[in-house]
């Protein structure tokens, strides 16, 4: 028989990856009749064009992060004896061709959750089934699993956090790792066999540049940038090494809850979010980590909240497969508000010249290296939607253009919830008294916004309060050097209510507990009185 290997894009490891372990069993349960597994790879075309707001769908960052991820994926088989077609061009073309006409094939690959996702994938078992193969979806992305959730139905899952975590870490587990494969266990046809002439040869060792993915990409591609805050490098290999790095190595996890709002520096938070979205590194490897870590040095609250902000990463999945296609509608949710469409404002916002320092030095800093703080995220969303009433929809797709870490449910389910359409009162942040709450002294603002930098920290988080003489005394004149601030316009945010404070969750919570055991969209309402889901882009840390 031949088993078909297909990543997707969000599952590039061999770590705990449930397709993996699934085609490595279809191969030992051929017995003497043999089988043969071939992983592959397609970049999508899809994938880099330009969005209906203009974007390139996957900007430079993560093009170039995707590359290397796939680049150590097929280095990695190699090293256990198989190895990956990579392919440029859509897998409901590319997957039919790998089907062969003597051979059971079935294609395994790791369900997903959105629309377009969903889309590809129907396309992909159409197309396979005419050939006479089959396509198997294995569930592969969260932490907990789906079948594990104490729920009989989706429907049921809560449009509010707080219970649905209470609820899953008293009455779920997170399941046992799966086995990683030994040399062997993925039997590997070779380049010489299997026929699929030039094309399947080239297959076995190309590798698209960037320039041939979108020649959008090329005048943005990226260049390594001295003030970033890590040197993120994609590949399962550089995601174990972050992991090893932040609890082992450097003990950074046992300050992550005091740490965790940081905006400058490279430990203020773990930095796992771009490995979890590219499936580098499973959440379950995480989950296990903590736990032994815990085990052997120090279990406290900044060890649980990591853990925490997983579920929070799980929780946004669930959460759009029971909304689908509400979290990327104008009027999500709930409906209501009204939204503009600036472009001066927008570009403004994207370009970092707001005249707000703490919304202008995170989106410079989103624009020269592909990443953004938990605290900067939760800041210029709240600023795009609510303070200038931008459509929200603007903002997530400039996130997805950019941010090596974008994850589709994480990143839309939470502008969805940061322009306050998902029901319940809006988080809308004052944006001068974060700067001064998590900015005190002016470093990360003057970091990025180097017109600042001799604004003293009085005023830095304000600098059109500084008279004349204080703005040529520091030499930074407000319309000038550094821009005046756009006007904002009193917006409460559809779904009314007012503003609650900015703080944290609920700080007393039972850990989760580990598994016994070795192992389109729908709408729907929130529970009575019950908040929904806040912005939470804590799970980037």
């Amino acid at each position: 028989r031949r088993v078909v290997l297909w990543f997707r894009g969000t599952d590039l490891r061999v770590h705990d990856n449930a397709p993996v372990a699934r085609a490595a069993a279809l191969a030992r349960a051929a017995g003497p009749a043999g089988a043969e597994v071939l992983p592959v790879f397609c970049f999508d075309p899809r994938q880099f064009r330009t969005t209906h707001f203009g974007s390139p769908k996957t900007g430079a960052f993560r093009a170039k992060f995707l590359q290397e991820s796939v680049a150590c994926l097929r280095n990695t088989l190699e090293g256990v004896g198989s190895g990956l077609l990579v392919y440029h061009g859509t897998p409901e073309s590319v997957l039919p061709s790998l089907v062969h006409p003597a051979l059971a094939t079935t294609v395994v690959a790791q369900r997903e959750i959105a629309d377009e996702e969903r889309k590809v994938e129907k396309a992909v078992s159409a197309a396979v089934g005419e050939r006479g193969g089959k396509l198997e979806m294995i569930w592969g992305s969260t932490m907990y699993h789906l079948q594990d959730l104490p729920y009989d139905e989706l429907q049921r899952i809560p449009d509010v956090f707080t219970p649905f975590r209470k609820r899953v870490e008293e009455q779920s587990a997170v399941r046992q790792l799966l086995p990683t494969p030994k040399k062997g266990e993925l039997p590997f046809p070779g380049k010489a066999s299997g026929g699929g002439g030039a094309e399947r040869a080239e297959a076995w060792t190309r590798m698209p540049s960037l320039s041939e993915l979108s020649s959008e990409l090329t005048p943005q591609t990226p260049t390594e940038e001295a003030r970033g805050v890590v040197d993120f490098r994609g590949g399962e290999r550089a995601a174990l090494a972050r992991l090893k790095h932040y609890l082992w190595d450097t003990d950074a996890i046992a300050t992550y809850f005091e740490t965790r709002n940081g905006m400058l520096g490279g430990a203020y938070s773990t930095k796992f979010s771009p490995w979890l979205a590219l499936g580098c590194l499973s959440p379950r490897q995480v989950w296990w980590e903590v736990e032994r870590y815990q085990s052997s040095r120090t279990s406290n609250k900044s060890t649980y909240w990591v853990l925490f902000e997983l579920l929070w990463r799980d929780y946004f999945r669930f959460f759009a497969m029971k909304h689908g296609r509400k979290i990327f509608l104008q009027d999500g949710l709930t409906g209501g508000g009204s939204w503009t469409a600036e472009p001066e404002d927008v570009r403004r916002w994207k370009e970092g010249q707001t005249g707000r320092p703490l919304v202008d030095a995170c989106m410079r800093e989103l624009a020269v290296t592909g990443f953004m703080s938990n605290r900067g995220r939760q800041n210029v969303a709240s600023y795009l939607a609510l303070d200038l009433g931008i459509d929200w929809r603007i903002g997530g797709d400039h996130f997805e253009s950019l941010l090596l870490d974008y994850d589709v449910c994480s990143n839309w389910g939470n502008w969805v919830a940061a322009a306050g359409l998902t029901g319940g009162r809006v988080n809308k942040f004052n944006i001068t008294k974060q700067s001064k709450d998590y900015d005190p002294d002016g470093a990360f603002v003057k970091h990025w916004c180097p017109e600042l930098k001799d604004v003293p920290a009085h005023l830095v988080h304000e600098p059109w309060k500084m008279s004349a003489d204080e703005q040529v005394k520091y030499g930074c004149v407000i319309g000038k050097d550094y821009p005046a601030p756009q006007k904002t316009r009193a917006f409460s945010g559809p779904g009314g209510g007012g503003r609650r404070p900015n703080g944290g969750n609920s700080k007393n919570h039972a850990r989760p507990k580990a598994h016994r055991q070795q192992n389109g969209r729908q709408g729907g309402g929130r529970r009575g009185g019950q908040r929904a889901p806040r912005s939470n882009f804590e799970m980037y840390g």
